[in-house]
């Protein structure tokens, strides 16, 4: 156990190709899923689980999602301006590390969410934490996902280190989307565009990185024809239009 994270980051400047046409005019992060927009199914978790500050990196049709979360009342968000350049996931974390401060945080996706399980994926990682490592992934069985057609990205073993997939193999886990990170493992990088996997695999070589299983459902929601399979799980389970809360 560490002390409470109360700090997130939030990736949400990708271009959401695959989410074409629908991303032609909308940035992902604000597609509906379930009665409210992709973000807030991430945004609403941290701030049932007491993250009070989250970073939001904006690049792609920025001012819709500036003007989407400027009327939020939790977590109290600080916009990330990626206009100019798109610097992808680890690039983006670096531009906000000034923003994220000195102690363990939080980065996550936006086209991905859990629902249900015995905890939360915030207090599921924030359990799990050790002193030996330096990231902690959250990850959910292959076989059990909703929207993800790939072939998985990391297998584990029984002291929780990971090994990435070959390309030619299938592996028992997916990255489910958010990650528990300490600051200073991007202290060697540049400012520049580049993806969190280069740091993922210096961690594993020096066994400095680790999963946690979550269980609950995972969706996984990157193209439209997964926002039409996830609305109908969402309202199969009851979690859809009416029964959600679309702010905090």
């Amino acid at each position: 156990m560490i002390k409470p994270v109360t700090t997130a980051m939030v990736l949400a400047a990708g271009l959401g190709t695959r989410m074409q046409p629908i991303t032609n005019t909308l940035p992902k992060p604000l597609v509906n899923v379930g009665g409210k927009a992709l973000i807030d199914w991430v945004l609403d978790d941290f701030a049932a689980s007491g993250i009070t500050k989250a970073i939001i990196n904006v690049h792609h049709l920025a001012p819709f999602i500036r003007s989407h979360v400027a009327t939020r009342t939790a977590p109290q968000i600080v916009i990330s301006d990626e206009t100019d350049l798109l610097l992808e996931t680890g690039g983006g974390i670096i531009k906000a590390l000034p923003l994220l401060g000195t102690e363990p945080f939080l980065a996550a996706n936006t086209d991905a969410f859990t629902v249900g399980g015995s905890m939360s994926a915030v207090a599921r990682l924030q359990s799990s934490w050790s002193e030996s490592i330096d990231a902690l992934l959250l990850l959910h069985p292959l076989e059990l996902t909703h929207g993800f057609d790939g072939p998985g990205d990391f297998a584990m073993d029984s002291q929780s280190r990971l090994t990435p997939r070959a390309s030619t193999l299938k592996v028992p886990f997916v990255y489910a989307g958010i990650q528990l990170l300490r600051p200073e493992i991007f202290k060697a990088e540049k400012l520049e565009p580049f993806s969190m996997w280069r740091i993922w695999q210096r961690l594993m070589a020096a066994g400095r990185i680790a999963g946690v299983v979550q269980d609950g459902a995972w969706f996984h929601v990157g193209t439209p024809e997964a926002v039409v399979t996830t609305d109908a799980h969402l309202k199969h389970m009851g979690l859809a239009a009416d029964t959600v809360s679309s702010r905090a």
